[in-house]
Formats: structure tokens, sequence, C-alpha cells
């Protein structure tokens, strides 16, 4: 049997002042899926709001316990995303214990800080052996703590959804064989946009899953959510885990009025979401400076706009 956690707020000291975690597992516990809402153990709707660290291979700095409480208590997020790259030099196909070091350092940390935590298997493609292996030591390691989320696939590029179906199936029932109800998020086809797809031909005979859509503001727009309110009406649990304000190749200008359009959406359907990335990199997607530490304390001179931004939002949405 699983533990129940119950409470209102996880009161934190920090440097001598009471603070409040926006939202916390100890609040909501076990999260479950009631038809397309996420909801909490009790059965009321839960919109987490986060962040995404960036591929673990290329800015491994981030991944440290310090960094997970600093965004936790400054940036209020109440979700952190670790993701782990999977085919480039240094990611889990090469480096496979190292990766997991990577991951696991993430997850612990997010646990300490009673918040939830997404295990992103960050690729394109699809390495079945390799995921089953990886999933089955996430779920013997963790699935007995509801703070976790899988999410099995991040960016599925050209497979066609039969493909990413039978790849999902089989990866759903390594963990649930493990762990049977932390959240399992599907991917779907051409970067998460496929949803009306999936819709029509939906994973059945397993709880608790929802299917993961990707935007980026400036590239995506009303389409995309015409497409995700169809999917909603046949019945799909969605869960944007990856989003962002620029373009879909995470460079150029922020395009702020349709991503409050997006935010808007999300927040009136109740969709959980995370923002893409905690990195230094020289893209507009990327949140901080590449003289910011690797451990957080960033003053605002050290955020990029879309940090500012994030942060704005993260602060706004989950302290009211």
């Amino acid at each position: 049997m699983r533990r129940s956690f119950f409470g209102f707020f996880c009161i934190i000291i920090l440097a001598g002042n009471l603070t409040l975690h926006a939202q916390s597992v100890k609040e909501h516990g076990q999260l479950q899926v009631t038809g397309t809402q996420l909801c909490d153990e009790n059965g009321n709707a839960v919109v987490l709001r986060g962040l995404s660290y960036g591929w673990h291979n290329w800015w491994p700095r981030f991944y440290n316990a310090d960094n997970v409480e600093w965004l936790a208590k400054d940036w209020k997020t109440d979700v952190i995303r670790a993701a782990m790259g999977i085919e480039p030099d240094s990611g889990y196909i090469r480096q496979p214990q190292w990766s997991v070091e990577k991951i696991k350092t993430v997850v612990d940390a997010a646990i300490a800080q009673d918040i939830y935590v997404i295990i992103d298997w960050h690729s394109h493609s699809i390495n079945l052996p390799q995921a089953l292996t990886f999933f089955r030591e996430m779920a013997t390691t963790y699935g007995d703590k509801p703070h976790i989320i899988y999410e099995i696939l991040n960016e599925p590029i050209n497979q066609t959804w039969p493909e990413i179906k039978s790849y999902s199936l089989a990866v759903i029932k390594e963990i649930r064989a493990i762990d049977p109800d932390n959240i399992i998020l599907v991917g779907n086809g051409h970067w998460d946009q496929d949803l009306h797809i999936a819709a029509d031909d939906p994973i059945e005979g397993f709880d608790n899953l929802m299917y993961t859509l990707h935007f980026y503001a400036a590239t995506h727009k009303q389409w995309l959510r015409e497409r995700a309110d169809y999917a909603i009406k046949k019945g799909l649990a969605l869960f944007v885990s990856e989003s962002a304000g620029m373009k879909a190749n995470g460079d150029g200008d922020l395009d702020y009025e349709e991503w409050k359009h997006w935010i808007d959406w999300m927040e009136t359907n109740k969709i959980s979401w995370i923002t893409w990335m905690i990195a230094d990199k020289n893209e507009s997607c990327a949140m901080v400076l590449p003289q910011a530490s690797s451990r957080g304390g960033w003053p605002t001179e050290m955020l990029k706009e879309s940090g500012k931004k994030t942060r704005g939002l993260l602060r706004k949405y989950n302290e009211e």
C-alpha cells in the first residue's frame, strides 16, 4: 500500500523566514487521472506548473540539489523535469551509469523539497531495450514515491502513431509491473503535436496515463490548440511537458501575446505546464546567462528574458 500524504502547505524555514511552497506533495499526495483531469488523491483538480532542465548531457552543471532547492523556493516551481538525453555523446546509451546518477540527483532533491518530478526519456527516437532497462530501474527505485511522473518518450518525430503506441505499451507494462499508479506521460507524433491521431486510437487498459503536448508560442498557434481541444473532447488527458514563448527552434523573439493565449488556454482547461529550459545555451529558450551559478541564487541580471518571464508566471500562478 502506498502511504497517503495529507496537509495543506509545506512550511520551510529559509534564511530565518517562513516561506510557503506553492503546492506540495504533502498537500496533493498521490496524483491520479479522472476522466481528462489530473487530480490529487482526494479527486480534486490539480494544475502543476514548473520547469524543465536542459539535456543532462550538455548542461549537467545544473543537475544538483542546490539548484532544485532554489527553483522550488524562489521560482515557486511545484514540478521539475529532469531531461535525460539518450543518443548524443554523454547520453544514456553511451554513459548509462553517469546519466542515471545525474537524474537521481534531481529526483532525490525534488523529493527532499516536496515537489513533483518528471523523469524524462529525452529522445526523438525509439530505443526500446534501453528504455525498458532504465524505467525498470526508476520504477524499482522510486515507484513507492508519489512525487514521480514518468515521461517515456520526449518528442517522437518521424515515427507513426502505431509505432509510438507499440513502444509505449511495452514501457507502460514494464513500469506498471512495479509501480501501479504514478502518472505516465505518453508522447505522440511530430514533436507531440499529433494529439488528434492519438485521440482516435488511444492506449487502453491502463490507468493514470496522460498525453504530452509541446508548444513554442511563436510557431504553434490556434491550430494546435484546436487539435488539443479535439483530443480532450475525445477523452485524452493532456499534460504540457514542454513549452516556451519563442519559435520551435528554441530561438528568436518571445511572442508574448501568443504565449498569453496558451497560458490562458491551459489555465482554463486546468492543464499542467512545464517551461523549457534551465540552461545557459546561446538561445532565447535558455533562461540563464553563462556566468550564472550552477547552484541557483540568481539575481535578476543573471536571467535572460525567458527566465524573467517564466519566473514571474510561476510566482504568479503558483502563489494564487
